[in-house]
């Protein structure tokens, strides 16, 4: 059987809904308690150990946690692990960041998370996501006709949410295929903000990185999300979000998404 976590989210919405397809055997966990009458849910809470019960399953698709420091999220990945070889969980496959993300400041919990499970006794895939071309429309979406975010003019190579579920539900079909193996999974076409622009008429005339820190200090999130915000910015503006490679096609049974309209397709929806 196989467990799926982050069960409310969007990707692993994707994941159950394409496994479900597919007829594989699969069980959601979220934090959120399940219907009782509904017993392909199970409540699955990171920071409950209580909860981390995985006593019938020989896969777990490991979403990860990243939206908190990385301390918590280090702490969350490693009860999940510890508790998967306590219960003689088979094989962990996990979602990490892309090469392309060393540089942003939630990569850490996700190098350490690798390092863990390479180390472990479970056999493990690693599935490297590239930054969504959803977020990177919604965070280039435009304010009074003219899109600001300070992404620079570099190329960015990010990845549509679909084509990730569908790589997922390739290497869930059969995990032990693809065990022992990191996929770099980048979008398949670079493009850049400039690009994203002119698809969607409108004028890119991008703040500073100091004009844009200012312009989150009064908005409502958590300490730890301004700096991660900053670090995909500055990541951007110095060309590092963009892959010149990608093992996206080697999962896909067709060609990767263009990602273009996918990114200003989210713009459209924020603005």
């Amino acid at each position: 059987m196989i467990l799926l976590t982050g069960g409310s989210g969007h990707l692993s919405s994707l994941i159950a809904h394409g496994a479900r397809d597919a007829g594989l055997d699969i069980r959601i966990g979220s934090r959120q308690m399940p219907d009782a009458s509904d017993p392909s849910r199970r409540r699955i809470d990171f920071d409950d150990p209580r909860s981390l019960d995985f006593w019938d399953v020989e896969t777990l698709f490991m979403v990860s946690a990243g939206y908190a420091e990385d301390d918590v999220v280090i702490r969350r990945h490693d009860a999940v692990i510890a508790a998967a070889i306590r219960f003689g969980v088979r094989h962990v496959v996990y979602t990490s960041l892309s090469g392309t993300g060393d540089h942003l400041a939630f990569s850490l919990a996700h190098r350490w998370t690798e390092k863990r499970l390479k180390e472990s006794v479970l056999d493990w895939t690693i599935l490297r996501n590239g930054l969504y071309a959803e977020l990177i429309g919604a965070l280039a979406a435009p304010v009074d006709g003219v899109m600001r975010a300070p992404f620079g003019t570099a190329l960015l190579s990010p990845v549509a949410r679909q084509d990730l579920a569908d790589a997922a539900v390739t290497v869930l079909k059969d995990p032990q295929a693809h065990a022992g193996t990191s996929y770099e999974l980048s979008g398949g076409e670079a493009w850049s903000l400039p690009d994203m622009a002119a698809m969607l008429s409108i004028s890119y005339q991008p703040w500073s990185l100091e004009q844009a820190r200012a312009s989150l200090a009064g908005a409502p999130l958590n300490a730890f999300q301004p700096p991660m915000l900053m670090s995909i910015y500055s990541s951007a503006t110095a060309g590092f979000l963009h892959s010149g490679r990608t093992d996206l096609p080697s999962l896909l049974s067709a060609r990767p998404r263009p990602t273009l309209p996918i990114a200003a397709e989210a713009a459209r929806g924020v603005e």
